[in-house]
């Protein structure tokens, strides 16, 4: 494989290239903000440059936290944020690999969504951003199916992640393995999964198995959305 690993953070994606290329793949790592309209326009382009084409996307960024809440304790701060890291640096990188794509008469384009997407109720701005992003992906979808081009979303249930257990950990003061026995009790299958989880997925997506298959929502979440219904 060939990756551009792009992050606001340079070392992680320095780290992130690095393993890429000890397993044998090429990578290169770019620090860039995808709220940013030139930032997304300099990952298409350096990819392109870089790679000569375009085959897949994987809108891989998002956030939450601070400031986010039910609606009547969300932070107008909080939502402008969120919504602006979810869903529209998914959609100006998006936009800014779309015309290569076009161009070659196909890709793939991955969106990272999450259950929390369909369900929840208690951090609105994170919820709705994904939300936005299904919708979004259904759109990309259908305005380029007849160009070659998929799109398709992965909404990932209770995860065991570093990101998602550490900062739940802290921000409620609990303990990480009280935490992880928590978690895992809600879900339908008795167990959290993990990035990989996800990664299978995004690689089934992005390959010439799933040629036939776009604007999918395709949940990895041990159940969880099964039983919400």
């Amino acid at each position: 494989a060939s990756v551009v690993c792009v992050d606001r953070d340079m070392k992680r994606a320095e780290e992130t290239a690095k393993d890429i290329q000890a397993e044998g793949g090429a990578a290169i790592s770019l620090q860039a903000d995808i709220t940013q309209p030139d930032d997304a326009e300099r990952i298409a382009q350096i990819s392109r440059e870089h790679f000569e084409k375009i085959d897949i996307l994987v809108n891989n960024v998002g956030i939450g936290g601070g400031g986010d809440g039910p609606p009547h304790k969300l932070t107008e701060d909080a939502f402008d944020r969120i919504m602006a890291v979810n869903l529209k640096g998914a959609w100006l990188v998006t936009k800014a690999v779309l015309p290569f794509m076009r161009e070659q008469g196909g890709g793939s384009i991955i969106n990272i969504s999450s259950l929390a997407s369909i369900a929840g109720g208690f951090q609105m701005a994170y919820e709705v951003s994904k939300a936005g992003l299904n919708r979004m992906t259904r759109s990309v979808a259908m305005s380029n199916a007849s160009r070659g081009i998929r799109c398709n979303a992965i909404t990932p249930g209770l995860m065991d992640t570093p990101m998602a257990i550490g900062g739940i950990s802290k921000a409620r003061g609990v303990p990480e393995d009280a935490l992880r026995q928590e978690r895992s009790k809600r879900v339908p299958m008795g167990f959290m999964g993990n990035g990989w989880d996800t990664a299978y997925a995004a690689l089934f997506l992005a390959s010439e198995e799933a040629r036939f298959v776009t604007g999918a929502i395709l949940p990895v979440d041990g159940g969880g959305s099964a039983r919400i219904g």
